[in-house]
């Protein structure tokens, strides 16, 4: 194995070994929390751009296998972790994770402290890094990890998105038209087994040719990045409100309240993992949710026609909302899990009967 580098934009350097493909990659270095799961992450599209270290020490001793992928492949800029296990076994493994990876052009490192990483991340936020198994001076890498244009005000949407309409599922009690703003496969997987005939647009779709379409509802989709540089769909989302059913999941969910008047900002480290406990406002119910995102919106830009249903009962950020008056409801987490907890999974639900209501009024 080569030796790499992981490089911060503050100047910390972190020395590993690679396990998947060799050469050099920038991004924003976060954290994920979850003990399993590797693989969903992996090809998460919401991890466009983003360095994801794991804190769960050993990853890898199942493998890889074709049917748990939330995309066409990998979406991240790099994989760290503490222990690769070279081997595997599962009854479905198909290839091990450094093979994957490799196929893929994906970096990988191990042999890194992660919770070290870790919690320098939880101290100083997260930032932008630069990982390399060429070269191998820390102050050129420090300074090509401060030399990237980061995230921020950036469409990161733009290299995940589908370029064409398609269709995922013909038949259905209910039309559903989703957004793919880089949309995970269980939310279809979801849709599709609770009676959804869905089409997925392209996230510059224009409002108008959606409508046309006549779905009974409308999804806006998760995705990468910060919700501000996706200022397109933000103008399409505004006329679309009151017309169907809005239902939006993470980066969706940032859209349609910036849609509706309000403000999002950056968290310090982010939310990503598979264990953070949401609170419904409205029933007390408490559910473990699996979450990936380093936005928020800011409830107290929120319009009055619009309450807040659901909060992080880590930091009391907002994860949820709900317009007092039109068919519109959003959460900031992923209910369709993959990885993570089912716990939230009756939001789908709620989805349903409110194209049900709509279709009826």
């Amino acid at each position: 194995m080569k030796k790499a580098l992981i490089a911060l934009e503050d100047g910390t350097v972190y020395e590993g070994r690679s396990f998947g493909a060799e050469g050099e990659r920038v991004g924003e270095i976060v954290f994920n929390t979850s003990m399993t799961g590797y693989q969903e992450i992996l090809t998460d599209p919401s991890y466009k751009g983003q360095i994801v270290t794991m804190t769960y020490p050993l990853i890898g001793n199942y493998g890889v296998n074709f049917e748990d992928f939330e995309s066409d492949g990998p979406k991240v800029e790099g994989f760290i972790v503490r222990d690769y296990s070279p081997i595997y076994s599962n009854w479905r493994a198909k290839e091990s994770l450094a093979d994957f990876l490799k196929s893929y052009g994906v970096m990988g490192i191990e042999g890194v402290d992660t919770r070290a990483i870790t919690r320098h991340i939880r101290l100083q936020g997260a930032m932008k890094a630069c990982i390399s198994t060429e070269d191998l001076e820390p102050k050129s890498l420090v300074e090509k990890a401060r030399s990237w244009p980061g995230i921020i005000g950036r469409d990161m949407v733009q290299f995940v998105s589908c370029k064409e309409p398609y269709v995922w599922s013909k038949e259905g009690k209910y039309r559903v038209v989703a957004y793919d703003f880089g949309i995970k496969h269980n939310i279809l997987r979801i849709m599709a087994r609770l009676g959804c005939a869905i089409t997925v647009v392209p996230a510059n779709t224009p409002a108008d040719i959606v409508l046309k379409m006549d779905p009974d509802g409308i999804f806006l989709s998760n995705g990468p990045g910060d919700p501000v540089g996706v200022w397109y769909a933000v103008e399409e989302i505004k006329k679309l409100i009151g017309k169907k059913p809005l239902f939006g999941i993470c980066l969706g969910h940032q859209l349609l309240a910036l849609a509706l008047g309000a403000k999002t900002y950056k968290l310090k480290f982010g939310h990503r993992g598979g264990n953070h406990p949401v609170k419904d406002l409205r029933t007390g119910k408490i559910s473990i949710t699996s979450q990936n995102h380093g936005f928020c919106v800011d409830p107290s830009t929120l319009p009055k026609e619009v309450e807040v249903t659901h909060i992080n009962l880590y930091d009391g950020t907002l994860e949820g909302i709900r317009h007092k008056e039109l068919p519109i409801l959003s959460v900031q987490y992923h209910p369709e899990a993959s990885p993570g907890p089912h716990d939230a999974e009756y939001l789908f639900n709620d989805f349903m009967k409110m194209m049900e209501e709509f279709g009826k009024n």
